[in-house]
């Protein structure tokens, strides 16, 4: 069994990690209290503390153990839908001011790691959509079409363009975005996290908050081990890793495992032909795989797998099959790293803002998209928290509504996860 995920993966922590993220005690009492430490709470925590509030951080695992450190690192603005649905879901106010805010979600990384000189490797060449099937190009073309009229650096890929820039076999065209990239995931984590106790905000970890509590005007936050903070607003931003803290809040996400594999560091004869201006790729399949180099030039590759923990590597044997098909050349590389994470979509996989109670606020639901979405949202999150006009925010606030039968969530996607693996066999 893989005990430790972060270990094995190929991210890496720093070498020098602050004494303040080691032992420093929760407060006694703040503006926002902060649950969970990923992109999400860590972006919201400094930009609030860089508008004056005072902020405490609570993480109930060490730094980059969700979702948020065991991700591919792929940065993609955007969102799952294109911006003529997301007007057609949302009116046209409201679809045309997530569409703006999704369309530069990659910017914020990116620009965040430029201007404060972050120590994070990464790559900004773009991401390829890898189409399949004549049916996913018709759909690229249209999402070209789309991003194109809102001034994006987007492109169409014929078959000779797309093995040109992948080296991968069976795709029939594809889509590059060029605003997109790829980053190290783990070590963004604590450059955040550097970033933030620079800036003030205090950082708990290995604290698990048991309950929050609405008292005298502020709220109570509780820990497993006895300590209290009091905080005039709190930020939930434990998406995967919801438990029972907020009620509803876990039965309206399907949380999923992303297993992904890295191979030993792959030989300088294909450095020219295997993702040699190192984009991002993710395919068009419905159990669609991903890939990237990573910094040390190892070939990732990820995708959906089993519901339950894993017990060996015989549940990353459907990686390395596909991984084989895409790369023949690959065959007899070996695979190094083996890990594992959970990662959290709605129903209608939109991301969701929800405010059950006044001061209380979450959002959940990357679909994919966490890296440059999560980090973007830090901005409006503290903007409304600081005492903003919510009609600013770039997603509307909605109510949690639990997805109906969801304890018997995982019997299903996993029935779900099949059906689709054998269309995505057949189709051509």
């Amino acid at each position: 069994m893989i005990h430790d995920p972060v270990a094995v993966s190929p991210w890496r922590r720093p070498a020098t990690i602050p004494a303040d993220l080691v032992r420093a005690p929760a407060r006694g009492a703040v503006d926002l209290a902060v649950i969970g430490a990923g992109f999400q709470g860590l972006s919201a925590a400094l930009q609030a503390a860089r508008r004056g509030l005072s902020v405490q951080v609570i993480e109930a695992a060490s730094l980059g153990e969700g979702a948020s450190g065991l991700n591919g690192g792929q940065v993609i603005p955007g969102l799952k839908f294109d911006p003529e649905a997301l007007v057609a879901m949302l009116g046209p106010e409201q679809g045309a001011r997530l569409t703006e805010f999704s369309a530069g979600t990659a910017d914020a990384v990116f620009d965040l790691i430029s201007n404060e000189k972050l120590a994070v490797p990464h790559c900004r060449t773009g991401w390829i959509q890898a189409a399949h099937t004549e049916t996913a190009m018709a759909a690229a073309a249209q999402r070209n079409r789309q991003w194109r009229a809102h001034g994006a650096d987007v492109t169409l890929l014929n078959q000779a363009e797309i093995a040109l820039l992948t080296g991968a076999k069976g795709y029939k065209g594809g889509w590059l975005d060029r605003r997109a990239g790829t980053i190290d995931p783990l070590a963004f984590v604590f450059e955040l996290a550097r970033l933030a106790v620079d800036q003030g905000v205090g950082i708990v970890l290995n604290q698990r908050v048991t309950s929050l509590r609405r008292d005298d005007g502020s709220w109570r936050v509780t820990m497993a081990g006895g300590g209290e903070v009091r905080a005039a607003k709190v930020l939930v931003a434990t998406n995967a890793y919801s438990e029972a803290l907020v009620p509803g809040l876990a039965q309206s996400l399907v949380w999923l495992h992303s297993f992904q594999i890295a191979t030993a560091p792959l030989p300088a004869s294909l450095d020219d032909i295997i993702l040699p201006h190192g984009q991002a790729v993710s395919d068009s399949r419905r159990i669609l795989i991903y890939f990237r180099k990573s910094p040390d030039n190892r070939l990732v590759l990820g995708g959906r797998g089993p519901m339950r923990v894993p017990t060996g590597p015989q549940d990353w044997q459907h990686l390395e099959r596909a991984l084989t098909r895409l790369y023949p050349v690959l065959q007899g590389l070996p695979i190094e790293r083996r890990w594992f994470g959970r990662v959290a979509v709605t129903a209608d996989f939109l991301p969701h803002l929800h405010e059950p109670q006044p001061g209380l606020l979450m959002v959940a639901g990357c679909q994919g998209r966490g890296i440059g979405l999560m980090t973007a949202l830090g901005t409006p999150l503290a903007d409304y928290i600081a005492g903003g006009d919510p009609r600013l925010l770039p997603l509307p606030v909605s109510p949690i509504r639990p997805i109906p039968l969801h304890r018997f969530r995982r019997v299903g996607v996993a029935a779900r996860i099949a059906w689709f693996r054998m269309l995505d066999r057949l189709e051509r």
